[in-house]
């Protein structure tokens, strides 16, 4: 069985600010615990440091077993890696390194076919046969049989990019969970996953013999996987953690009463702090006119200095204050009517009528219409895109605005923050701070929109929402980066929205919030549902 601890990690952003101070934490063998803590205040950075990926400035990491890694960026792939690429990323050093040099001898093989060529690719053959490339192999093959229904002889030269975010994830997690490695480190191996998908990796987190780290946003999933909670806690010398032993259902109230003991010994010691000044205070007088009190006006002269030497107890974390404002405005009766509409190749034509200022959550499996639909509902140049036949309209004065589940937007890339408010939204620099300081963004006012956190992203779209004065929200995913605290603040912002949303979602625990539920079923056909459905065979079997 494996083990992982870190000691006293520290780490510095490169102008020389403190990212993470004095973090320490043990996760032991055969557990499961959760990684969570604010967008930005290290989670990633931690996670790489595990990794060795980064050398921590200052403290030790120590593990027990192998170990496998999970990188964040699984799930997003575009570029032209393959299915071989992506298994091999994930495999052991010596996989890593055998394949290379086979890789690396093919080509050359095929650049000129002599006899050094071809010993060369001898050689890196039987390396890749002493370093066991053939059983991991034989275990890819299970794993593309199970994430994508066919063998790896199949599979492996596919390019990435062809498969959807939720395949590439649970081929990824096929790999390292059937593997040799006993620790695992799983960068929010949930995003990207459907509810099916969701529920498998719980089953897997929870049976698993292997000791795992991952990180997750996902509530549900939280709940009902992981063993104990590692809280990411910023502060003004870096992030540290906080480690509650207890499962996810009482995190939020352990962390309440941790923090009112923070606040009581601060209390505490203000008082203790106006006693002794008071009684140095006092002394100084009475010695003006006595001196037999002078030896005591000095002795509390030091026990003040000694008392404020000690200083006072360690501040409480920077808890966050995100306030989203999602004002709408009122429309037409009818916010959005479809008429006998049908996705080519998604989905049979289906008719549907949303009310004004209800809430529509979208649910089904990937790869079932839903991200079209609303593309194709938004009207912007890669809506128009989306085929369809049928017919469709916006109600009366409803403005839609849509979060793309991808953050997919050219048009901020290389833009600051500030920048894009103030030319965009007519913000100058002294009203723009304020929107978001709100969400959370200020520090990140002078970065590149794309070099922002998943999580960083996610809030700038809400908050360009907000001032686009969109009065009806179509949300694609608005929850799958966010972190706890956003994620809620979500919620609250939408139940005072005096406008009309409709969400596709995942997330389980966002989806008992809406009060409509579209199933887009893996067999074209779209469904209404009087509660959130996750399992497509249930609803067949009712009808």
């Amino acid at each position: 069985m494996g083990h992982l601890e870190a000691a006293h990690l520290e780490y510095y952003l490169p102008d020389g600010r403190p990212l993470l101070g004095d973090v320490s934490f043990r996760v032991g063998e055969g557990a499961a615990v959760a990684l969570v803590g604010a967008n930005g205040a290290g989670k990633t950075t931690l996670l790489r440091l595990l990794a060795g990926e980064l050398r921590p400035h200052g403290g030790s990491v120590s593990t027990g077993g192998g170990l496998g890694v999970m990188p964040q960026f699984v799930g997003s792939v575009r570029d032209e890696r393959t299915v071989r690429d992506l298994l091999v990323s994930v495999a052991q050093p010596r996989i890593r390194t055998a394949a290379a040099a086979v890789d690396e001898a093919e080509l050359a093989l095929m650049e000129r076919d002599d006899e050094a060529a071809q010993l060369a690719y001898a050689q890196a053959l039987s390396d890749w046969a002493e370093a066991r490339g053939y059983e991991a192999e034989t275990l890819w093959d299970k794993c593309t049989t199970a994430a994508l229904g066919v063998p790896y002889e199949r599979a492996q030269w596919r390019e990435v990019r062809t498969l959807s975010g939720g395949e590439q994830k649970r081929l990824v997690l096929e790999a390292l969970l059937r593997g040799t490695d006993e620790v695992l480190l799983l960068d929010e191996p949930d995003n990207y996953l459907d509810v099916p998908g969701k529920l498998w990796l719980e089953g897997q987190l929870r049976e698993t013999p292997k000791t795992v780290l991952f990180v997750s946003h996902d509530r549900e999933l939280l709940a009902r996987s992981a063993e104990k909670i590692v809280s990411v806690e910023p502060g003004a010398a870096g992030s540290d953690v906080w480690v509650h032993g207890g499962g996810f259902g009482t995190y939020h109230q352990a962390r309440k009463e941790r923090f009112e003991r923070f606040e009581e010994l601060r209390r505490r010691w203000d008082e203790e702090h106006a006693k002794l000044k008071r009684l140095v205070m006092m002394y100084k007088q009475k010695a003006a006119f006595n001196s037999d009190m002078a030896s005591r006006y000095r002795a509390a002269q030091t026990r003040l200095r000694k008392f404020e030497e000690a200083g006072p107890p360690l501040a409480p974390p920077r808890e966050q204050d995100i306030r989203m404002r999602l004002r709408g405005g009122r429309t037409g009766v009818r916010a959005i009517t479809c008429a006998e509409l049908e996705l080519t190749g998604l989905m049979r034509p289906f008719s549907l009528e949303v009310f004004y200022g209800e809430r529509v959550a979208v649910l089904g499996s990937n790869g079932s219409g839903k991200s079209h639909f609303l593309r194709l509902l938004a009207g912007s140049p890669a809506g128009e895109a989306v085929g369809h036949a049928g017919a469709w309209k916006l109600g009366a004065r409803v403005v839609p605005g849509h979060f793309a589940q991808t953050h997919a937007h050219p048009e901020l890339a290389g833009r600051s923050l500030l920048d894009i408010l103030w030319k965009d939204h007519a913000k100058d620099r002294g009203a723009a701070m304020p929107a978001l300081r709100r969400y959370e963004l200020d520090r990140a006012a002078e970065q590149p929109f794309d070099r922002l956190s998943g999580g960083q992203q996610a809030r700038f779209q809400i908050l360009l929402l907000e001032l686009a004065g969109a009065t009806a929200l179509l949300l694609d995913e608005p929850t799958d980066n966010l972190d706890l605290e956003s994620a809620e603040a979500l919620q609250e912002g939408l139940e005072a929205y005096e406008g009309t949303v409709l969400a596709v979602t995942h997330d389980r625990w966002f989806a008992r919030s809406f009060d409509r539920f579209l199933l887009f079923g893996a067999d074209g056909r779209v469904r209404e549902t009087a509660e959130p459905v996750w399992d497509e065979g249930r609803v067949a079997r009712r009808r």
